[in-house]
Formats: C-alpha cells, structure tokens, sequence
C-alpha cells in the first residue's frame, strides 16, 4: 500500500504526466455528459429504446447515449468505419497507397479525407436512426423539422466526439478515440454489478463471490491474449560511421499473437445478423424457417456460437493478413542492414516472417473466438446481460487493450524521470527497450 502511495505521488510530481491526466479527465467529463443531453424535441419518457446485439453493442460503446437518444447517440463510431474504409482503400487503391507513402503530408491528407468521410457517414446513420429508432410517439414537433434538426445535431456531436479523441491524445494520456470506447463501456460496468448483485440477493451471495473471481480470471486471461507476442532475433550489421562502429546488436521484432485486435468480432458481429435476417423473411411461410430465424437470433444458442467463432477465426486471418505485411517488414529490415540469423535476407526472410505470422495467429483467433462466445456461456448460467457482456467480447478486450495502453504512458513518463515504473520489475511486461517496431 505504501508503494501505491509512493507511485501516485511520483506521478502527480511530474508537472506534465499531471497535467496530461487533469487533461485527460476534464475532456471524459465533458464527454459523460454530453451522453444525457437528448435530443431537442424528443420526448425521454415516451423512449423506452431497448436496443439489442450489434445496436446494443454500439449503445455500449457510447455509454448508453444511443439509447437515450442523446447528442452523442452515433458517438465515434461513424469516424471508425470511415478510418477502417480509407485502411481498406489503401491496400486495393495505388492512389492511397501513394498517399501514404508521402510522409507526413500524405497522413495530413487521408486524415482529411477521413474527417470528411465521417461527416457522410454520420449524416447517412443519423437519417437511418431516426427513421428506425426513434418512436414518433416521442417526438414533441414535426417529424420532418425534428430529423432536419436532428441529422446536423447527431453529425455535429460525432464531430465534436472526435475533435474531444483528437485533444485527448495531443493533450491527454494515450488514444483519445480509443479512450473514449472505453469510457463509454466502463461507465456501464459500476450499474452491471450493482444489478447482479441484486439479482443473486444475499442468499446468492457465495454463487456472486464465485462470479467475481472468475471475471478476474477472465480479464487476465484478455490480458495475456492482448500483451502475448512472438519475439523474432534481427541481426543488425556492423558499419562503420566516421570513427565509430555502429550496428551490430542484436533486437527483436515482436509478433502479437492476436494482432488483429477487435476489429474480427466487430466484423462477425456484423454479418451475425444476416443469417436472422434472411430466414426472418421466410418464417411466416414455413414453421421450420421460423425456427431457423429464432436460433439465429439467440445468441446463447450453439448454432449461432458455432458460426460466430467461425467468421471470428476467418476474419482474424484476414484482418492479419492486410495489418502486416511480411514483404513490406522484410524489405525495411534489408534497408537498416537487419537480418534474421539462419534466414537469407530479402524472399526468404517474407516467407518466413509469414510463416510464422500464421502458425501464430490460428492460436489467438481461437482463443480471441472463445472470448467473444463467453458470454453467451454466462447467460446461460443465470447472469444478468449487463454483467455477462463484460465475460468477454469486444466491451472487455477494448477495456484491457485501453487499460494496458494508458499505464504504459504512465509508465514511459515515470521512468523517463527515473521514478520506479508500475510494476516491481520496473516496467510493465510488453513494453521492452530491446523490441523493435517495423
């Protein structure tokens, strides 16, 4: 406990590590409560939006705003779809991938282009919201002036959603964008245990002891499937710069086991909905189809798991596949005079990072689809949904991914100072001077 104390004044005792977190915090408050400011015209009593798997799961990214038809509803996510979309054009389009490749001037420009296409794709999801999700029922003004209205307010608070991620990383502690998922998420998770807790009751209270710890285990177990990489040997040549011999040490460069992240069970969460969808359509005509569209639907069913850490495996592969890029890592290496030892340097060392690439990866999508599936495991052991979503899932590895994030900046600024890092090693374990990222 003393060593805590020790560390937190450390921390304060830096003039710019405190300043980054009163930042940091001063920018999530504004954004707590820009999530309760509903709508102009919309009627909070007369909601009751409930809504349910991929609408649930952005709902739980913004900390409930979308359900309470807040200005914040959209949140952050229409600027990811729109980052994910200029990634995916940068490795089908030779004119981004030129782009690209032009330094910092060429960032500045997909950045722009980014920005604007969030503002098309906020404005396009703002019509679809309103139109679907809001009832008319709780709309206090004519339907047309309040989706007018409600379009360039939705657009205005994603935009202001992203400039806040934008002040949180130049200003703040860690992703900005990422900071705020995660606040959305954690914000949910004080009422999740409260209803558990009430749930079980004090007869129950030894099945909630029980539920408890296995959430700590469950989170270490997100942690490790996070921080867990394959270290490769690089060589690097001795040359010789003036007088002196530079080079010839020896460092690593590190492989994540899941370096895929979320983005596999954002994508199959996606697409779960179309199986429900497609046999929805036909239930009325045969009882059989019906049948089909409600096992679909359930996601505690075994059916849609199955299919759900299918697409989950299949997407890892090729969220991998187009994140590193093994011809790309070898020809860097070649260019700073790196080699693997025992590997030729140029084809040889490709086909041999993506060999390892894959023997690699097929271990953490399996475990990353058995993260995602967890919670249907503890719903059907009675938990409530709220507590449950945190078993595992995009809400938990996002959380951890944050978390982890965050102390390694923390940690950085410490040790730039020659404070003692956060864990007793000193440093916290991921985070090694001898890595080296290509």
């Amino acid at each position: 406990m003393n060593r805590f104390i020790e560390t937190i004044k450390n921390i304060f005792s830096i003039e710019e590590l405190r300043t980054r977190i009163l930042n940091t915090l001063l920018f999530i408050t504004v954004f707590r409560l820009g999530t309760h400011i509903v709508l102009p015209g919309v009627n909070p009593d007369r909601l009751n939006l409930r809504p349910q798997g991929l609408l649930g799961l952005l709902d739980a990214f913004v900390g409930g705003a979308f359900s309470k038809a807040s200005i914040f509803a959209l949140g952050i996510m229409p600027y990811i779809s729109a980052s994910i979309a200029i990634q995916l054009l940068t490795l089908a389009l030779p004119y981004f991938q030129k782009m690209q490749k032009e330094g910092e001037s060429g960032r500045k420009k997909l950045n722009q282009i980014t920005r604007v296409l969030t503002i098309l794709v906020t404005a396009v999801q703002a019509v679809t919201y309103i139109q679907t999700t809001i009832p008319v029922e709780a709309m206090m003004i004519d339907r047309t002036l309040f989706t007018i209205a409600s379009v360039f307010l939705l657009t205005a608070g994603t935009i202001f959603c992203m400039w806040l991620g934008e002040r949180i990383t130049d200003k703040g502690i860690g992703n900005g964008i990422s900071m705020i998922i995660m606040i959305g998420i954690v914000s949910r998770f004080p009422g999740a245990i409260i209803g558990e807790a009430q749930t079980r009751g004090t007869s129950q209270i030894f099945i909630f002891f029980i539920e408890m710890v296995a959430l700590y285990f469950v989170i270490m177990g997100a942690v490790l499937l996070t921080q867990a990489v394959r270290r490769i040997p690089i060589q690097y040549a001795k040359q010789v710069v003036g007088n002196k011999v530079v080079g010839g040490q020896r460092q690593y460069l590190p492989l994540k086991l899941n370096a895929a992240g979320v983005m596999p069970i954002i994508f199959a969460q996606a697409l779960m909905f179309i199986p429900g969808f497609m046999f929805g359509l036909g239930a009325e005509k045969s009882e059989t189809v019906a049948n089909i569209a409600n096992v679909f639907g359930d996601y505690t069913s075994w059916q849609y798991n199955l299919l759900f850490a299918f697409l989950i495996i299949v997407f890892t592969f090729f969220y991998t596949a187009i994140s590193v890029n093994p011809t790309q890592i070898s020809d860097d290496m070649k260019r700073s005079g790196g080699f693997i030892p025992g590997v030729k340097p140029g084809i040889a060392t490709s086909e041999y990072i993506g060999t390892v690439l894959d023997h690699i990866t097929l271990p953490g999508a399996i475990m990353l689809a058995m993260v995602a599936i967890l919670p249907s495991f503890a719903s059907k052991l009675g938990m409530t949904t709220a507590f449950a979503a945190f078993f595992g899932g995009t809400s938990l590895l996002i959380m951890v991914g944050v978390v982890l994030d965050t102390l390694q900046q923390i940690e950085s600024y410490l040790l730039m100072r020659r404070y003692e890092g956060l864990m007793k090693s000193g440093r916290v374990k991921g985070r090694t001077t001898d890595a080296v990222t290509v």
